[in-house]
């Protein structure tokens, strides 16, 4: 009989929509930027972030900016006190943002050996963090074969090592060349290893469309970036089509995280991550 009523719950919840496919639906994080001006003004610190997440957001699960821990990506005992913060309100460390450690797609080959190098010791901190991925540039000086060829060989190396760690190497449209979708989403192909993939940015396409680029790398995507910048009275973002936005990312099938990435200057901090987090939850829960 208790088995009989099991199967009539889960046939109403299929039918319902609550089991779609065997479908997860996507989940929320909160990526650091949304905080820089709070942290570049010394209001709160990194090691305050997976609190700020949980307590004030209801959010388990963060993305970090390398530059908001700068030279603590080797320091065991700051690393070690993170992941306490991360244990102590149950938050789960997805990815480290990489930034300020070279340029991956130089087209000098000591100068991309050197950068590579420069991110070994993220790897490590990500592994030591639980994360899956760290993020990286491919910025670089020339054409764009010759910086491609060069992203290429540069993420090559990197995802090399990082494989060796289970870590992911992912690539955002951040400027220059990686901006463009389909330039970016050829050097992914061309790597062609399974811990290399993108993190689709949905405002960081200049002179690209945005939902083509969104397009072009979702199907490498190992995250997504919800970027924000203003809202209107009815909550929905004023630059970015949001709704098509994330209909391009269920289409692909993609499964994971979208960060919450509040970057404009109208709204405070706090303001620009609710708003973003409302409408994301308000379009995620639509079929």
């Amino acid at each position: 009989m208790l088995r009989l009523k099991t199967y009539i719950i889960l046939f109403f919840m299929v039918v319902s929509g609550s089991i779609a496919s065997g479908q997860k639906p996507l989940k929320l994080s909160l990526a650091e930027w949304s905080l820089h001006r709070a942290l570049n003004n010394g209001e709160i610190t990194n090691l305050d972030f997976p609190k700020i997440a949980k307590t004030k957001y209801n959010l388990d699960a963060v993305e970090y900016v390398s530059t908001f821990f700068k030279g603590k990506g080797d320091d065991q005992t700051y690393l070690q006190n993170l992941k306490n913060e991360c244990k102590k309100y149950g938050v789960k460390s997805l990815l480290i943002m990489i930034d300020g450690e070279g340029p991956l797609a130089d087209t000098s080959e000591a100068v991309r050996n050197k950068t590579v190098e420069n991110h070994h010791k993220w790897v490590k901190a990500a592994k030591f963090l639980g994360c899956h991925s760290i993020r990286v540039n491919v910025q670089g000086q020339g054409t764009m074969e010759q910086v491609k060829k060069a992203a290429i060989d540069g993420l090559s190396k990197l995802c090399d090592y990082a494989a060796k760690d289970k870590i992911n190497v992912i690539v955002e449209n951040h400027g220059g060349y990686s901006s463009n979708g389909k330039w970016l989403s050829e050097v992914i192909k061309a790597v062609n290893k399974p811990n290399c993939g993108t993190l689709p940015d949905f405002g960081n396409f200049y002179e690209y469309d945005r939902y083509q680029g969104t397009q072009d790398m979702m199907p490498f995507a190992k995250g997504v970036s919800g970027k924000s910048y203003d809202f209107d009275a009815q909550g929905n973002e004023t630059k970015i089509d949001y709704a098509r936005m994330i209909k391009i990312v269920k289409d692909s099938g993609y499964k994971g995280y979208i960060d919450i990435e509040y970057e404009g200057t109208r709204l405070t901090e706090d303001e620009g991550i609710k708003a973003t987090q409302m409408l994301l939850e308000r379009l995620i829960a639509q079929k």
